[in-house]
């Protein structure tokens, strides 16, 4: 069976499409078409007789339900001792928008969506709306089962170190916490901007300290934002202190 997948694939005139799906997740597709589908922008959208809209929204869809349950599974036995609020943030860190984004330029997922148009057309959020879709294209490809080992294999235990993502929580916002806490200070992360839209949609955190701006941070989800603003005001603070005598707006 898996030398006649192979074998179709060399003589497919999709043939580069099969390699860069076997160089990426280790196995070679059965239904490439699934794979075509997932790689489709809506930019480059076709619609057939009942107006069925043929981009990898649908995909997508499905793979972010596929990709947090695996995600959600994976964290659940590494940290059995730790609360859902832990687990809910940790999940978080790895299937947010803005790291599926990077994730997708790393694997090189990001090259391989076809697009309508002008290829920024397919916005910031292709990369990771495209590497999800993939992930349902494999489900419907090969069954849960298979898609769970692939992605811890290939994809968590490889691109994700968690006991980074850990430390990292502990050693910003975590930390400033902790601090305000010892200081006495007011510590606020508040939602003060947001522009685009669904998948697109970015937010703009401020960490302020005693009504004191100390950093802000853009991300495509609130939690994102407070983290890189966390990051940033922690650093700020550690080398430059607050200054004493500064009064809000």
């Amino acid at each position: 069976m898996l030398l006649g997948t192979r074998l179709r694939s060399y003589f497919s005139n999709d043939r580069a499409l099969h390699q860069s799906i076997r160089n990426v997740f280790g196995y070679y597709p059965g239904n490439i078409s699934l794979f075509k589908l997932a790689l489709r922008h809506k930019s480059a959208t076709q619609k057939v007789i009942n107006g069925l809209r043929l981009n990898n929204e649908r995909l997508e869809y499905l793979g972010d339900a596929i990709l947090s349950a695996v995600v959600a599974d994976f964290l659940f036995k590494r940290f059995p001792y730790r609360n859902e609020g832990f687990l809910t943030e940790m999940r978080s860190k790895i299937v947010s928008r803005s790291s599926l984004n990077k994730l997708a330029v790393k694997l090189g997922i990001d090259k391989l969506i076809s697009v309508g148009g002008e290829k920024n057309r397919k916005g910031k959020s292709a990369g990771g709306d495209a590497f999800e879709a993939i992930v349902g294209a494999i489900y419907l490809d090969k069954g849960f089962d298979f898609t769970n080992k692939l992605l811890i294999k290939r994809i968590i235990n490889v691109h994700f170190d968690v006991e980074m993502l850990v430390e990292e929580e502990i050693s910003f916002k975590s930390r400033l916490i902790e601090w305000a806490q010892k200081e006495k200070r007011d510590l606020a992360f508040n939602v003060v901007g947001q522009k685009g839209e669904n998948h697109d949609k970015q937010y703009t955190v401020m960490a302020e300290v005693d009504g004191y701006t100390v950093a802000q941070a853009n991300d495509y989800s609130i939690k994102g934002a407070e983290k890189l603003a966390a990051e940033k005001a922690w650093h700020i603070i550690l080398e430059n202190g607050l200054p004493s005598e500064e009064t809000p707006d």
